[in-house]
């Protein structure tokens, strides 16, 4: 389960007991062997500005500058990633990609597709089991909560809650950071809203969602863009719902140029986790293991931190007394998420299917 300790959320869970692929059946020097004789690593739908991806992607080449960082469009979504993997069964050049980062829901369903592999990495007890598989076919990695960045040289009453976003003032203003038919960061946007307006259940949720998103269209409100900084600053987008850490990280690159301020709102305050996986088809498994031991390992996941995000192995690090409090200091006081929801598996699934199933028909607008 989860719960709130400290400046930032955290999560508990009794870990497992498990024996990790390195140690019986590979140790590190062997993995790092066989990883610098592929000399690959192909990854996807990792933009630099999010949760601080440009440094941690850096920080890996220059550990392993034997391997080739191979970054496949930067911009994609989850679905995308999934698609990926499926259209390069049979393809071992450059376009297949290795590993994967979705939002959590797409884990389950990758694992019940046979596109993903077992991979339980060397601090893989730390890792709370209410975030992992089992088995060890998709592992949590970080999570944030929805937020808005909102240009205030654009927009001088800054939004505090979901119901706000309906008001004249905000015409031609409010953007989702992808594309909600795919994206599963505009997924939670929408059920986020839903969860605002009064929604009980998943499904309850995702129906009042979509029925906000009509509304909020049908005002002239939503910009139907795929909403990023840069579109934020320019003025196409001047209120974007997004991630936290990817706003607070898009605050700081534009380095106020305009003048941004991010919010989480007071109510439908969604928080979500993503996860990592290996292709199942990979054609660089043992480079993507690396990639996994690397992402999990202190170094990595306080890279996270760096950018913002709330990285999978906090509790373990904080006992072991290996967080830097100037991180901690840089993020948005706890009483911001005292509110925040985590959604299960099962209730993502179920906004998922709504929410991908009837955006056409409900809200109607074609999000690119």
């Amino acid at each position: 389960m989860f719960k709130f300790t400290g400046k930032i959320l955290s999560l508990t869970g009794a870990a497992l007991m498990v024996t990790t692929a390195i140690g019986s059946a590979q140790s590190m020097d062997e993995l790092v062997k066989a990883a610098k004789e592929e000399g690959q690593l192909t990854t996807i739908a990792l933009p630099h500005d999010w949760c601080g991806y440009g440094e941690v992607i850096a920080g890996f080449k220059a550990k392993y500058p034997e391997i080739t960082v191979n970054e496949l469009n930067p911009d994609a979504g989850s679905s995308d990633e999934v698609e990926a993997i499926k259209a390069n069964k049979d393809n071992k050049g450059p376009q297949a990609p290795d590993v994967i980062d979705v939002g959590l829901s797409y884990g389950p369903q990758a694992k019940a597709d046979g596109l993903i592999q077992p991979y339980k990495v060397s601090t893989w007890d730390s890792i709370p089991d209410s975030a992992k598989d089992a088995d060890g076919y998709w592992y949590g990695d970080y999570y944030g909560v929805l937020s808005f960045m909102v240009n205030k040289d654009l927009v001088k009453n800054t939004p505090a809650d979901w119901a706000d976003l309906l008001k004249d003032e905000y015409a031609n203003s409010i953007a989702l950071a992808g594309d909600p038919r795919a994206s599963n960061q505009a997924i939670q946007g929408v059920y986020a809203s839903g969860l605002a307006a009064g929604g009980a259940d998943a499904a309850s949720a995702a129906e009042k969602g979509l029925g906000f998103f009509k509304e909020l269209n049908a005002k002239g409100n939503f910009v139907p863009v795929i909403g990023k900084p840069a579109t934020l600053a320019q003025g196409q987008t001047p209120i974007l719902i997004n991630w936290d850490y990817n706003a607070l990280s898009g605050r700081d690159n534009l380095n106020n140029n305009p003048p941004v301020e991010v919010v989480v709102p007071k109510s439908g305050v969604v928080a979500g986790v993503y996860v990592q996986a290996i292709s199942a088809y990979a054609p660089h498994p043992n480079a993507a293991k690396l990639w996994m031991e690397y992402l999990y390992s202190d170094e990595g996941q306080i890279g996270w931190l760096k950018g913002y995000c709330h990285p999978i192995r906090f509790n373990d690090l904080a006992k072991n007394g290996k967080v830097p409090q100037e991180l901690l200091d840089k993020l948005p006081p706890a009483a911001a998420y005292e509110k925040a929801v985590f959604p299960t598996l099962d209730d993502q699934g179920k906004a998922k299917e709504e929410i991908t199933k009837n955006w056409d028909s409900v809200v109607g607008a074609n999000v690119q």
